[in-house]
């Protein structure tokens, strides 16, 4: 049964990027920013990483207002995209969880009012990624790591 999703209290926003895309198994790397639009978000990435990834590194920081509303614009064209719970159908090995008041979509679940299960467009990977690049890339330029 899809998952219809109501839109987060009070117009806050959250983005997560996991990887791999598989729910089976342990993140090695996943991304979350949280925060409302027109003002700064807060971004935090955790990665595990060495032998059975048992190291955890964590990185912090925030955006200001302006990349929070130009990552609000970047992700509203993937409403309604194809997902499906049990494969990655993007070819990416990555989960994009998005519950925006506008957006809620999530390519690793059904999602209601998505496009019928279908594999998705060459546009549709190629925006999907665009998206994925986006948020990596902001977070290497606002995220560093925690001190002790």
């Amino acid at each position: 049964m899809p998952r219809s999703m109501a839109p987060p209290p009070s117009g806050e926003f959250s983005v997560t990027l996991t990887k791999p895309f598989s729910s089976t198994t342990t993140p090695s790397s996943q991304i979350s920013i949280i925060g409302e639009p027109n003002r700064p978000a807060t971004i935090k990435h955790t990665q595990r990483v060495g032998a059975e990834a048992q190291t955890l590194i964590i990185k912090e920081g925030s955006i200001d207002a302006e990349d929070s509303n130009e990552l609000m614009d970047l992700i509203k064209p993937l409403a309604g995209f194809p997902s499906e719970p049990s494969s990655d159908i993007y070819g990416l090995d990555t989960r994009l969880d998005l519950a925006t008041f506008e957006v809620q979509w999530d390519n690793g679940e059904e999602v209601e009012g998505a496009e019928a299960k279908s594999n998705p467009t060459d546009e549709n990977k190629q925006t999907f990624k665009d998206v994925v690049e986006s948020i990596e890339a902001l977070t290497r330029q606002k995220a560093k790591q925690r001190t002790s």
